[in-house]
């Protein structure tokens, strides 16, 4: 299972960030979580010039996202997406950890993966 997917649109919103970026050294995002919020956490992305040793990586569409070694549980299965509407332009995370989220739409509540779970469906899949 991979810790973060991401989708062609958010590839595309991270690759427009970064051309934008006043700091002309970022050549990725990091995503993470922190305690925020009324529902417990909410997550992070800043802009990368060198991962920061213990990340980890993923690279997909053309882009580069490092994530967090304290998120990983956090992230495990979830997808990068971006979306857009009349009202907002956003990154979302479709999460498979999130069990709740604050009704403003700020914070998260998020549970870590199950190990012991994953390791039993790789073991079935690879039955």
């Amino acid at each position: 299972m991979k810790i973060l997917s991401i989708t062609e649109q958010a590839a595309d919103q991270v690759k427009a960030i970064l051309a934008q970026s006043e700091d002309k050294t970022a050549n990725a995002v990091r995503v993470g979580v922190k305690n925020a919020g009324c529902a417990g956490m909410a997550y992070t992305m800043d802009y990368v010039s060198e991962p920061v040793a213990g990340d980890d990586h993923v690279s997909e569409h053309g882009v580069e996202v490092y994530i967090d070694p304290k998120a990983t549980l956090f992230l495990l299965g979830t997808v990068m997406d971006f979306k857009e509407d009349i009202l907002k332009s956003e990154f979302t995370f479709e999460n498979p950890n999130q069990k709740g989220a604050c009704g403003c739409g700020e914070s998260v509540m998020l549970e870590p993966a199950d190990l012991e779970e994953i390791a039993k469906a790789r073991a079935k899949a690879d039955a």
